[in-house]
C-alpha cells in the first residue's frame, strides 16, 4: 500500500512540473513572437535602405521623320502597243527582232508597193488635167462665156483629183510600218513573205520610260495619299527606286474594295523591267519620332507596345509607342516626349513606379531634325550627362 502512495506522489509531482514548464513556454513563445516582429521590421528597414536598382539609360531627342504607307505592288510599262498594218501587201522587209530597242519612226515592217506607184502617177496626171480644165473655165467665165455652175463643176473635179492623189500617196506611206514611240520590241507578228491584211499585227512595242509602280490601297487609307507626293520602291532584286504618285483611282475594285495607285519612276536606260515585284512606300507626312533598338520594346498588362522611360525623379514610366517606320539601324517610334530618358538595358527587371538609378556611358548621341538613318546627329556634352537625371527630364517637361 505504501508503494502505491509513493507512486501516486511521484506522478503528481511530475504533473506539477509539467504544468509549470507549460507556463514558462508561453513566456518563451511570446518572447519569440516579439523577436520575429522585430526581425520583420528590421528586414523592411533594410529593404527601404537598399540602393535602387541600376539601369542603363540614354537621353534621346526626337527628329522629324517621314510617315510612310507600305503597299505591295509591281512594276508595269507605261504603255504597250501592238503596231498593225494599215494596208494590204506582202512583207518584203522586217529589220527588227524581239528584244531590239527602237526609236520613234524606226521601220518595223515594209510591205510590197505593188501597183501603188502606178496609181500615184495616174492621180498626178488627173490632177494636171483637172487643173487645166479649171483654169480654162475660169478664163471663159471672166469673158461671160460660161456660167458659174460650169466653173464650180471644174473646181470640184480638180479637188477630187487632188484627193485621189493624196490617198494614193498615203497608201504608199502605209507600206512602211514604223514605231510610234521609243521602246522595246516585245513580240513580232509577221515574217518576210507573209501577206498582211489591214489590221494584221506587225510587232508589240513596250514603252519603259517612265516605268510605273502600280499597287492597290485600302479604302481607309486612300484619302491620305495625294498626287505628286514622293514614293519609294524596293524591287525583288534589292534595287531602290523613287518617283511621284501620278494617279489615284476614283473607283474601287468591287471584290477587294481597294483603289489603284500609280507611281511614275524615271527609267531612261531601261534598266527596270516590267512585271517585277515591288515594295512601295508612299510618304504621307512628317512626324516627330525617336530611333530606338527593337530590343528595348516592352509589353504592358494591356498588351500594348511601349518603351520604359524615367521621369524627373528617376521613376520608371511605361509609354505606349507607335512604329513610324523601320530601317536597318533600328526603328522609328512616336509617342515619346520630344526629349526622353529611355531605359536601354535592364528594362525587363524593373516595373512601372519603381525608382531606379540610371547609368550613362559616355556622351549620348542625339538625332538632329532632318537626319537620316546613318546620321547620328549632334551629341550632348559630357557635362550635360553628368548632371542629375532630374535636370535632364526638366528639359523635357519644359518643352
Amino acid at each position: 500500500m505504501r508503494g502505491t502512495y509513493i507512486t501516486a506522489a511521484i506522478i503528481a509531482l511530475a504533473l506539477v512540473l509539467w504544468l509549470a514548464s507549460g507556463l514558462g513556454g508561453d513566456d518563451d513563445q511570446s518572447s519569440n513572437a516579439t523577436t520575429i516582429a522585430q526581425q520583420n521590421a528590421e528586414r523592411s528597414a533594410r529593404v527601404e535602405d537598399k540602393a535602387p536598382a541600376r539601369v542603363r539609360a540614354q537621353l534621346m531627342q526626337a527628329s522629324l521623320q517621314p510617315v510612310e504607307l507600305a503597299i505591295r505592288g509591281r512594276t508595269d510599262s507605261k504603255r504597250t502597243v501592238t503596231v498593225r498594218a494599215e494596208t494590204t501587201g506582202r512583207v518584203i522587209d522586217r529589220p527588227i527582232e524581239r528584244g531590239d530597242r527602237v526609236s520613234r519612226g524606226d521601220l518595223l515592217c515594209r510591205l510590197s508597193v505593188d501597183d501603188r506607184s502606178a496609181r500615184i502617177s495616174e492621180s498626178k496626171e488627173a490632177v494636171n488635167q483637172a487643173q487645166l480644165e479649171y483654169t480654162g473655165t475660169v478664163e471663159l467665165s471672166g469673158r461671160g462665156l460660161v456660167s458659174d455652175t460650169i466653173v464650180a463643176q471644174a473646181k470640184a473635179r480638180l479637188a477630187s483629183a487632188e484627193a485621189q492623189l493624196a490617198r494614193a500617196n498615203l497608201d504608199m506611206a502605209k507600206t512602211y510600218v514604223r514605231a510610234p514611240f521609243d521602246g522595246f520590241v516585245e513580240n513580232i507578228g509577221m515574217d518576210i513573205g507573209d501577206f498582211a491584211q489591214t489590221g494584221t499585227a506587225c510587232a508589240d512595242i513596250v514603252d519603259l520610260d517612265p516605268m510605273l509602280l502600280v499597287g492597290r490601297v485600302q479604302e481607309s487609307l486612300v484619302g491620305n495619299i495625294k498626287p505628286g507626293v514622293q514614293a519609294n520602291g524596293v524591287l525583288a532584286n534589292g534595287q531602290s527606286i523613287s518617283g511621284q504618285v501620278s494617279f489615284i483611282g476614283q473607283q474601287s475594285d468591287q471584290a477587294t474594295r481597294t483603289y489603284a495607285i500609280e507611281v511614275e519612276v524615271p527609267n531612261p536606260d531601261y534598266a527596270i523591267r516590267s512585271g517585277l515585284t515591288a515594295e512601295i512606300s508612299v510618304v504621307l507626312n512628317n512626324q516627330l519620332a525617336h530611333r530606338i533598338s527593337p530590343s528595348i520594346l516592352s509589353l504592358n498588362d494591356a498588351g500594348e507596345f511601349g518603351v520604359k522611360i524615367l521621369d524627373a525623379d528617376n521613376v520608371v514610366r511605361f509609354v505606349p509607342v507607335e512604329i513610324v517606320r523601320e530601317s536597318g539601324s533600328g526603328m522609328w517610334v512616336s509617342g515619346l516626349p520630344s526629349i526622353a530618358t529611355v531605359i536601354t538595358v535592364g528594362q525587363d527587371f524593373v516595373v512601372t513606379g519603381e525608382q531606379v538609378e540610371p547609368v550613362f556611358e559616355g556622351d549620348m548621341p542625339v538625332a538632329s531634325p532632318g537626319s537620316d538613318d546613318n546620321d547620328t546627329g549632334s551629341a550632348l556634352s559630357g557635362a550635360a550627362v553628368s548632371k542629375p537625371l532630374g535636370a535632364a527630364n526638366a528639359m523635357s517637361d519644359a518643352s
